[in-house]
């Protein structure tokens, strides 16, 4: 992990599927480039969201 990323859940639609993917990054734009980077440019991003989780 880098200085500052945050972990952001991803929701893309991949052969008629929505599927979700974890992934870490410091930017909600970067973790779009990140999917894309995995998926192509064909799998609509259907939202990013950053994952608040509570440490206890």
């Amino acid at each position: 992990m880098r200085c500052g990323s945050k972990c952001f859940i991803v929701e893309i639609e991949v052969g008629g599927e929505k599927q979700t993917k974890s992934v870490t990054a410091r930017t909600p734009i970067e973790a779009r480039k990140t999917i894309r980077g995995a998926y192509g440019t064909e799998a609509p991003i259907l939202s990013v969201i950053e994952d608040k989780k509570k440490n206890l």
